[in-house]
């Protein structure tokens, strides 16, 4: 055999045995989306085709679930895959001049870009982190080779330099960044993908669109002139759209490298819509954020993997926030051991049908919930213990505690028996006593 030949069937072999290549991992993060503000959730005045199509590509969890129903807290349980109750972030902290010196993801839980990273991904942050403001919580210090965004809870979308508490950061550098916040933190993640498109990587990309401050360019709101009147709503409708074509710009990115297949891509908001500030909607389910009935907690919930998940999948059994570290992990070839969160893989792929969870759980100071099977035990911080069928009563409106005693006895010990495993809050909102 002449030299050139055995180089080339050699070269062939080392193809033929190398290792497939990991999939890339996309987190997307809405702040304050409502249970009912995309498509695919019911909406119908605001169209958010780049988003829905996650779903019609993927799969759509119908009782998908945040672990609070505000925001700082969600992010600690979604980046670590445990209940944050175990480690006491349970509340958020208040603007950066008035947090707590304790705020902060405590520094021995390990993020899923630690995770991640520790298999060779590059690791990726664009956007909202409100999981602490000093040097050792930022997000370069947890497990992210990079970072485009501010650290606080909410930021204008206008104005970069209008809260020097909480600036625009790349790395650790304050930006005087130009362009509506929304096209930035586009921007930001397409140059990631363009610079990391050669290697597996991970993006955590947290979009602070459709949170206050109500603003975005008349070039998305002036969609909506003839067809919403409400001033407010027609805002929240081009914030909700400048989310939509960002998804939209790196699906065709994605695309572009042709990545579709090796991407998994999991889309949810971090809590409930808060109806009163931004209009967005959560019916037909009872309250908002800051509330544990469903309004609060219940969330769109969508993951596409082309070519793995089959497309328009739906998926009824509840699941959590927590679920996406061990699942996306799974899809890298590793396990995430420790944790309260479960691998939805063999759900999303139609290998099992058994429900991931017996119990979900909800402690947000006074306000308390359990969810066992379709059974749902609320307390709130006015009243005491209230049970609902959710399966006949999504919008939690007829209170079955009196009658069904013996089911409201089994919730509450069930309940009690978690709570005991979690550790008081590390502090408290500003002004809470």
């Amino acid at each position: 055999m002449k030299r050139r030949e055995f180089l080339m069937l050699a070269g062939v072999a080392r193809l033929a045995t190398a290792a497939p290549r990991k999939p890339n991992i996309i987190v997307i993060v809405a702040d304050d989306l409502g249970w009912a503000d995309l498509g695919v959730q019911g909406c119908k005045d605001i169209p958010t085709p780049h988003i829905d199509s996650l779903a019609k590509n993927g799969a759509r969890f119908t009782n998908g679930y945040v672990t609070c129903p505000v925001c700082s807290p969600t992010r600690a349980g979604l980046l670590t895959g445990r209940y944050q109750q175990r480690f006491g972030h349970e509340f958020n902290p208040g603007p950066a001049a008035e947090a707590s010196p304790e705020f902060g993801l405590p520094l021995d839980q390990t993020t899923l870009a630690n995770r991640l990273k520790a298999r060779g991904y590059a690791t990726g942050m664009v956007g909202k982190w409100h999981l602490g403001y000093r040097p050792e919580f930022h997000p370069m210090r947890r497990g992210f080779d990079e970072f485009f965004g501010f650290l606080g809870g909410a930021h204008r979308y206008d104005d970069a330099m209008a809260d020097q508490n909480n600036p625009i950061l790349k790395g650790t550098k304050q930006v005087d960044e130009k362009e509506y916040l929304t096209d930035a933190f586009a921007r930001e993640a397409l140059a990631f993908v363009d610079r990391r498109k050669n290697n597996a990587f991970f993006l955590y990309w947290t979009f602070n669109a459709v949170h206050a401050p109500m603003f975005n360019p008349e070039k998305y709101s002036k969609r909506f002139t003839d067809s919403i009147a409400d001033p407010k709503r027609r805002t929240f409708a081009g914030m909700l759209t400048a989310m939509d074509e960002a998804v939209g710009r790196m699906l065709t990115k994605l695309r572009e490298y042709k990545l579709e297949n090796d991407t998994v891509i999991v889309f949810i908001s971090d809590n409930g819509g808060p109806t009163g500030v931004n209009t967005s909607s959560n019916a037909p389910l009872r309250g908002a954020k800051a509330t544990v009935w469903e309004g609060g907690i219940r969330v769109p919930y969508l993951v596409q993997w082309r070519g793995t998940i089959k497309p328009n999948t739906v998926i009824d059994h509840p699941v959590l926030s927590l679920d996406i570290v061990p699942t996306v992990v799974a899809a890298a070839g590793g396990e995430a051991t420790g944790i309260d969160g479960v691998d939805l893989l063999p759900l999303l792929t139609a290998k099992s049908k058994i429900a991931p969870h017996a119990m979900l759980y909800w402690r947000f100071g006074a306000q308390k919930a359990i969810r066992k099977g379709s059974w749902k035990l609320v307390k709130t911080a006015k009243e005491n213990w209230q049970l609902f069928q959710l399966q006949s009563d999504i919008g939690e409106q007829h209170n079955l505690a009196g009658s069904m005693t013996e089911k409201r006895e089994e919730l509450e010990a069930d309940y009690e028996a978690w709570e005991k495993q979690l550790q008081e809050p590390r502090w408290k909102p500003p002004g809470a006593v």
